[in-house]
């Protein structure tokens, strides 16, 4: 469902799958838009799942001067490196969550505001502040009974960064959330918005822009709910949405 042209103040985007190509770097061509973006000035924004310090270079080498979008709007940086926002997971959802990974044996990570946690584990859960807790899951059959599990908590925003895992945030923090905040810092509205993803975690925010939209390789239920479908994350999706709906 296309949507009628407007300005674009600001684009959003997701790393993995979107912005970044399947060897998780950043192609030319994407990278020429949105320096033509900038120099237009639209503020380019990275709205991720990844915690702040494997992003972070991926900001800088694109020169970019607004804000950073972390752990599923967990947290918000600006370019300066200062912490603006955080949003932490309380410890004893982790600690269901952890015993959810041990009686299912699934693989797993969580973030900390310190670390990311894989295959090993903390003694004291409640010595760490917990930002996102992560299930990767090959068996469909186990990631149902976990998310179903999961998603009867009010307490809980579950998402997915691909088809196989399960993503926790605290309930409300989402990458939409994250932008409403960035905007009326900025002093725009999310109508002026165009963000860009492929998974259910970047399905709040696709659906709160002006302009959302799916890259080629998204999940079926992020490419119908967004307003465009671009070309996929190698096939420089990101630059030619952003020739499309803002150059």
């Amino acid at each position: 469902m296309e949507t009628t042209k407007k300005e674009i103040k600001l684009i959003a985007l997701d790393m993995d799958g979107t912005l970044l190509n399947n060897e998780g770097e950043i192609s030319e061509g994407n990278r020429k838009a949105i320096a033509k973006a900038q120099e237009k000035g639209i503020y380019v924004v990275l709205s991720t799942g990844r915690s702040i310090t494997t992003c972070r270079h991926f900001a800088k080498s694109l020169k970019l001067t607004s804000y950073i979008i972390t752990v599923n709007g967990s947290e918000i940086w600006d370019s300066n490196d200062q912490l603006i926002e955080r949003n932490t997971l309380s410890s004893n959802h982790i600690e269901t969550m952890h015993n959810l990974t041990n009686t299912h044996n699934t693989h797993f990570w969580a973030v900390t505001t310190d670390k990311v946690w894989r295959g090993e584990f903390p003694e004291n859960i409640t010595d760490h502040e917990w930002l996102k807790y992560g299930f990767d899951i090959q068996d469909d059959e186990i990631r149902k009974v976990i998310l179903d599990e999961l998603t009867q908590n009010p307490e809980l925003e579950v998402s997915n960064s691909s088809p196989t895992n399960i993503e926790v945030n605290a309930v409300g923090i989402n990458k939409a959330k994250a932008l409403e905040t960035i905007s009326e810092k900025l002093g725009i509205t999310l109508d002026d918005v165009m963000a860009m993803g492929d998974s259910l975690n970047d399905l709040a925010m696709i659906k709160a822009a002006g302009v959302g939209v799916a890259m080629g390789n998204a999940q079926d239920l992020v490419k119908e709910e967004a307003n465009w479908v671009t070309a996929t994350n190698v096939e420089d999706g990101v630059a030619k949405a952003i020739e499309h709906w803002a150059l």
